[in-house]
């Protein structure tokens, strides 16, 4: 479950389901808010690539369901990473969208423009004060009214850093980056003093990093982009500093989270933000480099550091909503939420969650002290990537912040352009 599940294509979902937004103003049942009434009947079930690591946990829950609601059936289908988005729009297109649905909030967003996801505000409202606030906000869609997708697990993680490589290029491997001008330092005397041979970065900024600079990303009605202010500009010709000095890896053009991940796993580049899943990986694929990690908190300008969430969406035209919406609430709650973090490295987006001693205590090994302190940060994490910033803006932006690093037009040229393009894009979205 690595974070960069929300980098899978959008795209098909908003051009197969948008026309189908008259679906949301059906007089049937299966268009109307209302999920009271008895709990019963078959519902489908669809999670995003967990039944290879969690089949036990989810046939449990399932049964326990089933169980506390006799009459009811739960049919679980488990989609693979690759091409859910794909998998989403089709069902979407043929109506055949299950009643949960494992989203993203960039995934629930055209779903929601299309009348097809549920308002949780209408229809199981009494439940939003068991969550995080930033939770509950982070599955609402700018310029509609109403919550698409009960929150789920969250993540989010620290900066790690190879010590070794600092140590060689003559800098404390005690004294990490706490600054975005410290990291840009850093980065400059590492290149400089190796003779560029060791890069620090390996990723160019996203739309996240802009935003964890402090960079506007929409206007506040989330009409129109703001990523090409003053200080977005800022953030890009810090970057081109990076990428002239080989500070940045020349591959970072075309680089994925996985490509960056290994690089810093093969000891290529020295940073590397990552979550609390990646010590186990670095315990396992590369011993040297988990014996001199250093770990740092996530660089942020703003306070709050980045936040993935997961959700579950209950289909609008589902014919069994009271057994949908009690079902996605029976995965999310408190107690459930916290049984499948205790199972694998993901963070419970109920309130209160975090405060238990599995979240807070210390028992001296790096990975509770990597929980610990993600658990800390996410009760203010923000999750910054707009839910209107489809994949193909993000394709857009991604090959203008490249022709600037490239030199082929300046940074405000970039984000002019990108910003323009992305804007388009926004009209198209309907």
């Amino acid at each position: 479950m690595p974070t960069s599940r929300r980098t899978f294509a959008v795209a098909a979902v908003a051009a197969l389901v948008l026309p189908l937004s008259a679906c949301g103003s059906s007089d049937d049942g299966g268009g109307s808010t209302d999920a009271s009434g008895k709990v019963e009947g078959d519902i489908t079930f669809q999670t995003w690539n967990l039944r290879a690591n969690f089949k036990d946990y989810f046939e449990g829950l399932i049964a326990d369901f089933e169980k506390k609601y006799p009459g009811t059936h739960v049919k679980w289908v488990d989609q693979p990473g690759e091409g859910y988005a794909d998998k989403i729009s089709a069902d979407a297109a043929g109506g055949t969208l299950p009643d949960v649905v494992n989203v993203s909030p960039d995934l629930v967003a055209p779903l929601a423009k299309a009348g097809l996801a549920l308002d949780l505000d209408k229809a199981a409202g009494q439940y939003e004060k068991e969550y995080l606030e930033g939770a509950w906000a982070s599955h609402r869609i700018p310029g509609m009214d109403g919550t698409y997708a009960f929150p789920w697990y969250l993540n989010t993680g620290p900066l790690f850093y190879n010590k070794s490589l600092f140590e060689k290029a003559g800098l404390d491997p005690e004294k990490p980056p706490k600054t975005y001008d410290d990291v840009f330092d850093a980065a400059l005397k590492i290149a400089d003093n190796t003779d560029g041979e060791v890069a620090t970065l390996a990723n160019v900024p996203t739309i996240e990093d802009f935003g964890r600079y402090g960079v506007p990303l929409m206007n506040k009605e989330g009409t129109a982009f703001a990523f090409n202010d003053a200080k977005g500009v800022e953030l890009l010709t810090r970057y081109k500093e990076l990428y002239d000095a080989k500070a940045l890896d020349p591959q970072a053009l075309t680089a994925t989270p996985e490509s960056t991940g290994k690089k810093f796993l093969t000891g290529a580049v020295a940073m590397n933000p990552g979550s609390a899943l990646d010590l186990a990986k670095f315990k396992k694929q590369a011993p040297d480099l988990y014996k001199n990690i250093g770990i740092t908190d996530q660089i942020t300008s703003t306070g709050h550091v980045n936040m993935y969430v997961m959700g579950l969406m209950v289909n609008q035209q589902s014919e069994r909503k009271p057994a949908a919406v009690a079902f996605a609430h029976y995965v999310t709650d408190a107690a459930h939420q916290m049984s499948f973090a205790k199972q694998v490295a993901i963070f419970p987006s109920t309130a209160g969650s975090l405060e238990d001693p599995y979240f807070t205590k210390q028992d001296g090994t790096d990975e509770t002290r990597v929980r610990v302190a993600a658990a800390k940060s996410l009760k203010t994490a923000v999750n910054y990537t707009p839910v209107l910033f489809s994949e193909q803006m993000k394709t857009e932006l991604r090959n203008e912040v490249a022709k600037a690093l490239q030199g082929k037009q300046s940074p405000e040229e970039a984000l002019d352009n990108a910003v323009k393009a992305c804007d388009r894009l926004l009209t198209q979205q309907g």
